[in-house]
């Protein structure tokens, strides 16, 4: 949930520090992880911690951290500025205990259950493409307000708080399921929960970020879209691998013109390898294997490339044995006739 940062503005939406809540929210966490048992899930403990560390600022964190005013969420100072601390670290700042108390029970029991459900690496993945989505469809979505003609109340408004990302997994916790949940009072069927209480929270608390919360929602729907579309566990690879296809796009349409020349056929040796013809269309002189298509010459018999012999080579030794027999029963005065012309000439 975000707010405005002044101190009127946190008074009038009940954002005032509230004493008492963090030991609360401490119970909680060692009552959930100990009923985890053996697989307590290490990243939403994380993330749980870093909120909580970020909100009170210990020791040298104090001088470490930049201030709340520093990392707000606002549309202006990051589209126009590049001020991209804000778009990262700005989830992970609240206004009071209260704040901080709501979101991380909520982190809490939703990060237990997708990380025990999915894996802690699957889950951590998640998160991130998640924090990035909401952000980002936040920024568009105010961007757009402003060219359509809305005035700047969007545009300029300050907002902090984990609940973006908080949208968006419940979106993704309840997509598949058929259940019923009870919110405020009426019964609705679990995968609409996230719209409900879109609506809900800013009618009861219209000082909220009604479009963190709606860029949150719309995160979680287009994490599901890519899940489905690659067809594994984590979209986040998805999104990689778009990116190195269209950056090595130019090594593969050079890999693939290379590819097409060589099979127009490439000359080694004393013969080459072309397409798979008949013998007949071979170049005078050589013949062609049938089995790799190298083309031979026709002075041996057996293919130089892969050793295969030639289909008429035993046609052509029995011609040359017919021609030396018929030469050795030849009458001794016929070969000393032949002998005779042959040095005349």
């Amino acid at each position: 949930m975000g707010s405005g940062m002044s101190s009127a503005r946190r008074r009038r939406f009940g954002l005032e520090a509230s004493r008492g809540m963090l030991p609360l929210l401490a119970l909680q966490v060692l009552i959930e992880y100990g009923r985890a048992g053996a697989s307590r899930p290490p990243v939403t403990a994380a993330l749980l911690a870093a909120n909580s560390l970020v909100y009170l600022r210990p020791g040298a964190l104090d001088g470490v951290l930049p201030s709340l005013a520093r990392v707000s969420f606002n549309p202006q100072l990051i589209i126009e500025y590049g001020d991209l601390t804000r778009f990262f670290l700005s989830p992970f700042y609240h206004l009071s205990e209260s704040h901080l108390f709501y979101n991380m029970t909520s982190l809490l029991w939703k990060g237990i259950h997708l990380e025990t459900s999915m894996g802690s690496a699957e889950f951590a993945s998640m998160v991130a493409v998640l924090l990035g989505l909401s952000q980002g469809i936040t920024l568009l979505l105010s961007r757009g307000l402003l060219l359509l003609g809305d005035d700047t109340m969007y545009y300029d408004q300050h907002a902090v708080g984990f609940s973006g990302v908080l949208f968006a997994m419940k979106v993704v916790l309840n997509a598949w399921s058929d259940d019923f949940v009870y919110l405020h009072g009426m019964v609705i069927p679990a995968k609409y929960a996230a719209w409900a209480e879109l609506i809900l929270i800013q009618v009861f608390i219209p000082g909220t970020s009604f479009l963190g919360h709606l860029g949150g929602i719309l995160a979680g729907l287009v994490y599901l879209w890519l899940k489905r579309a690659s067809n594994g566990p984590d979209p986040i690879t998805l999104l990689i691998s778009s990116v190195a296809n269209v950056v090595t796009w130019p090594v593969r349409f050079a890999q693939n013109l290379l590819r097409s020349a060589r099979s127009q056929g490439r000359v080694t040796g004393r013969g080459r390898v072309g397409r798979r013809i008949s013998a007949r269309d071979s170049p005078r002189g050589f013949w062609r294997c049938p089995t790799c298509t190298y083309d031979n010459s026709v002075s041996t018999d057996i293919c130089e490339m892969c050793s295969t012999a030639r289909d008429n080579h035993a046609f052509l030794r029995r011609q040359h044995h017919q021609a030396v027999g018929n030469t050795v029963e030849l009458p001794v005065d016929e070969m000393r006739r032949r002998r005779l012309q042959r040095f005349d000439r």
